[in-house]
């Protein structure tokens, strides 16, 4: 998985951006327009001004795409007379580092999350939907024990090959399922969050994406987990047919990711869906709507970010405080 997404030569995401929006292969709360982007930048300045307003704090984005949610965020912490900052963008692939750096230079674009640690800050990190595209392990049950699954060539292509019984510590508290269960399991949130908690001297994380808690990730009726690959809207569920030009993905175990989160030293401040979580940042904002008559379009795209029946159900949010201040801020 690690090759088909981030090869940097191959890799799905090492194409040029546009996998994202109606033209690409997946939709996203970005795509609805710059909304999305105005309410989180809102809640942003609120913890800024919580946490005292530090003179020198720190955005970090993961995930950043083409940086449109950036730009968004930006733009709207302009209008709030934000200062101090600096907006960071971690981007390892090269070619879509540049296309970033070129389309705001006030985006600072790092290759690894290690050049922030000789400077740590205050720091809000966030991330849409990238935790949903961390490399997994595919594991199936033979009704005793839990079996990882490899990839192997079988004639001109690739096959499912089981390399023997899974790791301990990678199916630590999972229940045990009927054979023939198949599922998905990440070991890596932890790693992935490490680094940028180093790198803050304390703030926040936040993580919006499709997921569940494990007791229902892991249900019994979930006997093909949660895998899907994505290309031009259409979804399917093999990942070894055609590697490098569709998406892979999985949903999150956010249960993982609190106890990971918490190894850090960190806590979970809130875990709700995204439709109530935009709802509550944007109650100011639909007050001052009242009475106009030209915001029809802004409200259809509140609509589909909240509805359930859009993405405000399929999506969850999870917020993380970590540092000495996380505790007694709201």
């Amino acid at each position: 998985m690690t090759e088909a997404l981030y090869n940097p030569a191959d890799g799905y995401y090492a194409r040029p951006a546009g996998q994202v929006g109606r033209g690409g292969d997946f939709f996203t709360s970005v795509s609805v327009g710059p909304l999305f982007g105005r309410l989180l930048a809102d809640h942003i300045a609120a913890w800024h001004a919580q946490a005292g307003s530090p003179g020198r704090w720190r955005i970090v984005e993961a995930g950043a795409n083409d940086g449109s949610l950036a730009l968004d965020i930006l733009a709207r912490l302009d209008e709030l007379g934000c200062a101090g900052y600096e907006y960071v963008v971690a981007e390892p692939l090269p070619h879509l580092a540049a296309a970033l750096q070129l389309r705001s230079g006030r985006i600072r674009v790092i290759g690894s999350t290690e050049d922030l640690l000789d400077d740590p800050q205050p720091g809000y990190v966030l991330g849409n939907e990238v935790l949903d595209a961390l490399p997994f392990r595919v594991i199936e049950s033979d009704g005793v024990a839990w079996h990882e699954l490899g990839v192997g060539v079988e004639g001109d292509g690739f096959a499912w090959v089981d390399t023997g019984t899974a790791e301990a510590a990678l199916v630590e508290g999972l229940p045990q399922r009927p054979a023939g269960y198949r599922t998905e399991v990440r070991d890596n949130y932890g790693s992935f969050m490490a680094e940028m908690r180093r790198g803050m001297s304390h703030g926040r994380m936040l993580w919006l994406d499709y997921g569940f808690d494990r007791a229902d990730y892991y249900h019994e009726s979930r006997t093909t987990g949660t895998l899907r690959t994505y290309s031009k809207h259409r979804a399917g569920e093999d990942p070894l047919v055609n590697p490098g030009e569709q998406d892979i993905t999985a949903h999150v175990d956010f249960t993982a990711v609190a106890e990971a989160a918490a190894a850090l030293g960190g806590e979970v401040l809130r875990y709700q869906r995204q439709g109530l979580f935009l709802t509550e940042l944007a109650r100011p904002w639909l007050l001052s709507l009242e009475g106009r008559m030209d915001v029809a379009k802004e409200l259809r795209a509140f609509q589909m970010l909240t509805h359930p029946g859009q993405l405000g159900a399929k999506f969850q949010v999870m917020e993380l405080g970590f540092g000495e201040t996380a505790g007694r801020l709201s």
